[in-house]
């Protein structure tokens, strides 16, 4: 089970409370700090993923931790019936629904608020399921891998975008000092939410990457499970079928 890291550590909220505020704070900045941190790394990523869960041809696809909907919207170019996307935070949301608004791809996808570990919807739902750095931040990660299993049907097929924590001399030694460092240093001037960026290299530090998290897949019933990483293992595609 993952270590508990939450972004505001004198809050009494649960850590599903803090990360919708947490989120709803950032929202503003936050794809501005994704394409500045990341230096637009993290859209290849998201291609890639895209391209493999292509291959099943999903026709109903759900985005999990969606905020501002780019997963959802790079999903849009294999051409499925429909995008779901839902996420806790509806500062993210409201943002996510006016990009989809401007791009004129309303009757395609579908934002709503909704909780990952209880979600709104039937057992055997979804053809595809992507979530975009966003397990590490569940509450209970099992029991919001064990929901993503009901509500995917059969053969469905299972993309998550997430950090890893890279091994190799001397990217170890880069990463750690950019996350623990920079990445904070950044947030701050920019989304005014200090805490908002220790929190993420907390919790990438704490999340059960690489083998330990294809256990926590294959455990909830998951088969076929593999880990892809990318760009020298700073992140990883994790990629399942029911």
């Amino acid at each position: 089970m993952s270590k508990k890291v939450i972004p505001y550590k004198n809050s009494t909220e649960s850590k599903k409370e803090q990360v919708a505020t947490m989120f709803n704070n950032i929202a503003p900045k936050y794809d501005f700090l994704n394409q500045l941190l990341s230096m637009g790394i993290h859209k290849g990523w998201r291609k890639k993923a895209i391209r493999i869960i292509s291959k099943n041809n999903p026709k109903q696809i759900l985005d999990i931790a969606t905020g501002t909907g780019d997963f959802a919207i790079e999903a849009i170019k294999i051409n499925p019936e429909k995008v779901t996307g839902i996420d806790i935070s509806e500062g993210m949301l409201k943002l996510g629904i006016e990009k989809i608004k401007t791009l004129q791809l309303q009757h395609k996808i579908e934002l709503k608020l909704g909780d990952s570990e209880n979600m709104p919807f039937e057992n055997n739902t979804f053809d595809a399921i992507t979530v975009g750095f966003g397990v590490r931040n569940f509450e209970h990660l099992e029991k919001g891998i064990s929901e993503i299993y009901r509500v995917m049907n059969q053969n469905g097929i299972l993309a998550i975008l997430e950090f890893s924590k890279p091994k190799a001399f001397p990217i170890k030694q880069l990463y750690n000092f950019y996350f623990k460092y920079i990445t904070p240093t950044v947030g701050k001037i920019f989304s005014k939410d200090a805490s908002a960026y220790t929190y993420l290299p907390e919790s990438v530090n704490a999340f059960p990457d690489g083998k330990d998290f294809l256990t926590i897949l294959e455990k909830a019933g998951f088969k076929e499970t593999k880990c892809i990483p990318l760009t020298f293992g700073i992140a990883s595609i994790y990629i399942a079928y029911k």
